[in-house]
């Protein structure tokens, strides 16, 4: 608890240093409190890396979509193909845990210049826990999340819990902070910080610094990359590569 404390005073001391807004989540693990908008729509195509211990989790080819199904309000979908690589032994493949959620913003000041809110998620336990491509009991991610936005800077941060029913596996926290500097239209880049605490006895916590962005082909399509490393606990390599694209739909 006291790490996540720390998380959570280092993303309020961000956001108090105080552009238009740009995305939060994908490709960091930090996220954000807006929404799609209403009747808009959200899809990627990515693949990530979570290297330790010698061995690799590799999610990829996965998709997401976001969809604003009402006023302040996403509908959240990822369905990943998953990849456990060991230090020693086969590797197995298959469909992963799928991911549903719900985005929803209580906040909105002065147009987007400080929001707050809640994106639950629920981990379907779709993947195979014995082949280690998935939890083997549906857990949840309860997050809470703020964002200030100034000139062409863009700071998100917060944290929440982790409920994990799965046998051996333990509930814990998470928090972060991220801070994105809008170059131009095509460039946004951005450095974060992120805290996620013991998954289980063998899981260990562990600190992030990643570091990415965007470039921007066009409105409505995007690469999205990171790459970053553990600087404090269990020792990670992590990696995010991405393409989105964003559309409206007819009423």
């Amino acid at each position: 608890m006291r790490r996540l404390f720390g998380c959570g005073v280092l993303a309020i001391c961000t956001l108090m240093v105080g552009v238009a807004p740009c995305l939060a989540g994908p490709p960091f693990l930090t996220d954000d409190p807006e929404p799609v908008e209403l009747r808009h729509n959200e899809f990627y195509v990515f693949g990530t890396l979570d290297h330790a211990d010698g061995a690799s989790a590799i999610i990829g080819p996965a998709i997401e979509y976001n969809r604003g199904v009402a006023p302040n309000t996403q509908f959240h979908l990822v369905l990943p193909y998953a990849w456990n690589v060991p230090n020693h032994g086969a590797t197995a493949s298959g469909i992963g845990d799928v991911e549903l959620g719900i985005k929803y913003r209580f906040l909105n000041v002065d147009n987007g210049g400080l929001q707050i809110g809640a994106f639950p998620m629920a981990e379907l336990a779709t993947g195979s826990a014995r082949r280690d491509l998935g939890n083997g009991h549906t857990w949840y991610r309860l997050p809470l999340w703020i964002q200030k936005s100034m000139g062409a800077w863009t700071f998100d941060g917060g944290g929440g819990f982790i409920i994990n029913p799965a046998p051996d596996m333990y509930d814990a926290s998470f928090g972060g902070a991220l801070a994105q500097y809008t170059f131009n239209r095509r460039w946004t880049l951005g450095l974060e910080l992120f805290r996620q605490n013991a998954l289980a006895a063998d899981q260990p916590g562990y600190t992030l610094l990643n570091a990415g962005g965007y470039l921007n082909f066009s409105k409505n399509f995007s690469l999205l990359f990171s790459a970053g490393g553990s600087v404090a606990g269990a020792q990670h390599t992590v990696a995010y590569l991405g393409l989105y694209w964003t559309w409206s739909s007819a009423r």
